[in-house]
């Protein structure tokens, strides 16, 4: 051997011993015939406390050394490797070691095992960091499992899960949460009394999702009642609501459409004032259903709103469909549900409002594969006979 084979045979012995993980090799049948000074290091273990006296797995927990006469060494001789096994080492103090251990089965000319050679990695921060996403993992599912509750009961406040009963009025309302519901929206839909024989019907949508868009919406439908009971008309009252939410500071926008109901000779009149919500279908016997009303401003958004009131008559059998975009807006790749397609289902539906306010909702649903992208809300009003 020259000097230069033997300083290069000297180096790659001390890079060994100095290497960032720990190196031994073993007999077939575990005994370890050599290590590093990392191994030692890492152990506890003199060197002559571990070469020729104990085998790899004497140095596993209980756990380990089960794991590695059911998986590691039949991997080994099936395999001749085994990757980035996760092991615990006991020390000599009797403090475990977190690792990793890579080794490779050598065998000789004539197949046989001769040597084991595995390489051990220090996996404390590595398993504290892997801890720490298993924790955090179980408190994502456990705000997750409050948040879907929170939904559940904000959902529950903010859609009324019946409409009242009104003489003359036959009303029912469907709401659909957007995909599986785990989300809560911005749509709903109120039904209240404001004075003898006389209601207001309103229904909106609150820009954004989640619960900052779920607070503004109660906070919506709570102050289009305040409002409608202290003002004269329906302009007024949405005039007073864009007020309060420029007054409350949010930045989330919202459409509402609200109509009057009040009782007449002949029926019912329903005054109609919208703020950038959808204009209601009038749908009449024998007669193609219209849009209904006049656009609005926004709510929240500018301190001096424009609404129009607009007054329409029902008679007997006539039928307002109040509904949100998530109906219209529906895609079903690039198509869309369109007004045209609530047009038709409006005049198709029978004279309950119950099954013409589900069919219309599962319809919207059914286009779009039974799983809508937003929150879809539809109310009907249909006026009959006093005894009706």
């Amino acid at each position: 051997m020259t000097s230069s084979e033997a300083a290069l045979g000297g180096l790659a012995g001390e890079l060994s011993d100095t290497a960032p993980c720990g190196y031994l090799s073993t007999a077939p049948d575990g005994t370890i015939i050599a290590v590093n000074e990392t191994f030692i290091r890492m152990t506890g273990y003199g060197r002559d406390e571990l070469v020729g006296r104990r085998s790899f797995d004497q140095l596993l927990t209980a756990g380990g050394r089960l794991y590695h006469e059911t998986h590691y060494a039949p991997m080994l001789a099936m395999q001749g490797r085994a990757r980035e096994i996760a092991l615990e080492l006991v020390r000599r103090d009797g403090s475990r070691l977190s690792v990793l251990v890579s080794a490779e089965l050598v065998r000789g000319a004539d197949g046989a095992p001769q040597v084991i050679r595995a390489a051990v990695f220090d996996a404390t921060e590595r398993r504290s960091y892997e801890r720490e996403i298993v924790r955090e993992r179980r408190r994502a599912e456990e705000s997750e499992a409050r948040a879907h509750d929170l939904v559940q009961a904000l959902q529950q406040v903010l859609v009324p899960p019946v409409p009242p009963r009104i003489a003359g009025l036959d009303v029912a309302g469907v709401y659909r949460p957007a995909r599986h519901g785990e989300e809560v929206g911005g749509d709903f839909y109120d039904v209240f009394q404001t004075g003898p024989d006389r209601w207001v019907l309103a229904i909106g949508d609150v820009c954004g999702k989640g619960v900052q868009a779920a607070i503004v919406t109660a906070l919506l439908r709570y102050s289009i009642r305040a409002a409608a009971m202290a003002e004269s008309g329906l302009g007024s009252a949405l005039t007073q609501v864009n007020q309060t939410l420029l007054d409350a500071g949010t930045d989330r926008s919202s459409t509402v459409a609200a109509v009057e109901l009040v009782r007449t000779d002949r029926g019912w009149r329903a005054t109609i004032c919208c703020a950038g919500h959808p204009l209601p279908l009038l749908v009449r016997r024998g007669e193609p259903a219209e849009q209904v009303g006049a656009p609005g401003t926004l709510l929240g958004i500018l301190p001096r709103p424009a609404f129009q009131e607009v007054p329409v008559d029902l008679c007997p059998g006539d039928r307002l469909v109040l509904y949100t975009d998530g109906v219209i807006e529906g895609r079903r790749g690039a198509e869309l549900y369109d007004l045209d397609r609530l047009r038709q289902g409006a005049q198709q539906g029978g004279p309950d409002a119950a099954a013409l306010a589900g069919r219309l909702v599962d319809d919207a649903v059914a286009f779009q594969g039974g799983t809508t992208r937003d929150d879809i809300a539809v109310v009907v009003v249909r006026a009959c006979e006093l005894d009706g």
